[in-house]
């Protein structure tokens, strides 16, 4: 009941400041844009990254921190960008004033200079509704987005930045669309939540998976999950839905209905489909499903509660496979990219930006065309830690049961593992030993659609500590000078 008391007060204190800056709906155009994650191994240069976003004329980009490579990169280019904050900063940035300027200062200001990034919203918190964390981050949102909607205004910036709150749709429920409402038990942050929205001028943003539906399942109708028609089409009233993704969509738009913003723009913030790690995770299935929902999206049908008038923006998810990514959703988490992680297009995709297919990456520097394999002459009674260390440290999901290298046999499952963890190591000689049961071939040992990957050469090394992750490690933070206005100091 106490975090109540402090969200509505929170709230309260940042409509104050909306009234004054005199914030009011913007009209954008819609577009798709793109997630870029960068939980990777094997990672491009971030101006090779923003050359590929510019040569697919892509102009809309999410990340999910504030990561200076990837900023400093985008300075120049023209590209929308959202920031983000992750969950971990948000009981710092919730009770300190001083946390938030800082963050705000480091992480938005000095990028937003004459010829730097177009930064236009600011992710506050990843999905921190989800139900999986017990609602360990509920209290911490309003109170955070108080602050740095404060410090927006301190530094001039919220004319022009904006602050949103990704949602994952389990934040919503219902059998029927018509019937959507939020969780009891996230009605009063969601009223406090959406009434800033509206204030500011800020779309509701949401994450709609429908592979998670399919996945997760086993009774779920496969084609309800695509754009390409159903025999399961879900009748709810004089409605009729032929795909999930619009059910789930409509689902939102009666839970906000109910709060009394049937109308406030709503923005995709990730959606897609992954190409790996799972049996319902493949390329075939990942180009119909994001060809038909860029199609359906910008065909500008809308849904059936919203005719008419689809989301803002749709950001697909993603730009490239992050295999270093946790694995406890499944497999497939590591699958997500639309490029593979050296910036080629895994299929053809027109991502309706005036542009035909995509267009791979140019001027992608590999390592040696070398691979690490299996010794055939070698007994390998010894081989399961080697196997077990190699698919700690490197990615190993496309073995798991119908993904795309599990058909090659013991030996290519251990010369696909062994390979995995020679090209983390950047191909240092001494990780393809394993003991004298590894070799380095010239020969590539690619197996149909089972491809062994060269990593790339331009690796991105980050010296820096951002600010982000300072807040987030300042064991102790002393507020001494707070009093006089002068700041903070991390111990």
């Amino acid at each position: 009941m106490g975090g109540g008391i402090l969200i509505t007060k929170a709230v309260a204190v940042v409509l104050v400041l909306v009234a004054v800056l005199g914030g009011s709906v913007q009209s954008v155009e819609s577009a798709i844009g793109v997630n870029w994650g960068t939980i990777s191994n094997h990672r491009l240069a971030p101006s090779t990254v923003v050359d590929l976003l510019r040569d697919n004329k892509i102009q809309k980009v999410k990340l999910f921190d504030a990561d200076p490579d990837c900023l400093r990169a985008l300075m120049g280019s023209g590209i929308e960008v959202m920031v983000g904050v992750s969950n971990d900063l948000l009981a710092t940035l919730s009770s300190s004033s001083a946390a938030a300027d800082l963050w705000v200062s480091q992480n938005v200001s000095r990028y937003m200079v004459r010829g730097g990034a177009n930064i236009k919203y600011i992710a506050v918190g990843n999905e921190p509704f989800l139900t999986s964390y017990g609602g360990q981050f509920q209290s911490y949102v309003m109170p955070s987005i108080t602050n740095l909607q404060q410090s927006l205004t301190k530094a001039n910036l919220a004319n022009n930045v904006k602050l949103v709150v990704p949602c994952n749709a389990d934040a919503y429920e219902s059998s029927l669309p018509s019937q959507g409402a939020f969780r009891p038990e996230l009605t009063q942050i969601m009223t406090d939540l959406v009434t800033f929205l509206n204030s500011n001028g800020s779309p509701f943003i949401v994450n709609i998976y429908p592979f998670l539906s399919l996945y997760s399942n086993s009774d779920f109708p496969q084609d309800y999950a695509f754009f390409e028609g159903t025999t399961h089409s879900v009748t709810d009233g004089p409605n009729v839905y032929y795909n999930a993704f619009d059910g789930n969509y409509d689902t939102l738009v009666s839970a906000l209905n109910k709060l009394g913003f049937g109308q406030i723009p709503i923005v995709i913030g990730e959606v897609g489909w992954p190409t790996d790690g799972a049996i319902t995770a493949n390329v075939n299935a990942a180009r119909v499903f994001n060809q038909g929902l860029i199609n359906h999206v910008l065909s500008n049908k809308g849904t059936p509660l919203r005719p008419g008038q689809g989301p803002t923006d749709v950001y697909l998810f993603g730009l490239f496979d992050e295999e270093a990514k946790s694995v406890l959703p499944g497999g497939f988490e590591r699958h997500w990219g639309i490029f593979s992680f050296d910036g080629q297009a895994k299929y053809a995709l027109n991502l309706g930006l005036g542009n035909g297919l995509l267009r791979n990456a140019k001027d992608v520097h590999y390592l040696p065309f070398r691979w690490c394999v299996v010794d055939p002459l070698k007994d390998l009674s010894g081989v399961s830690d080697h196997f077990k260390l190699a698919c700690t440290v490197a990615d190993c999901t496309n073995l798991n049961y119908g993904g795309s290298c599990n058909g090659i046999g013991e030996r290519g499952n251990i010369s696909y593992a062994f390979n995995s963890y020679y090209q983390v190591q950047k191909q240092n000689s001494r990780s393809c030993e394993f003991d004298g049961l590894g070799m380095v071939t010239f020969l590539n040992p690619s197996m149909g659609e089972c491809k062994f990957l060269v990593g790339v050469a331009e690796e991105v090394v980050t010296e820096h500590v951002s600010v982000g992750l300072q807040l987030y490690r300042g064991s102790v933070i002393v507020w001494l000078l707070i009093f006089w206005g002068f700041g903070v100091f991390m111990i």
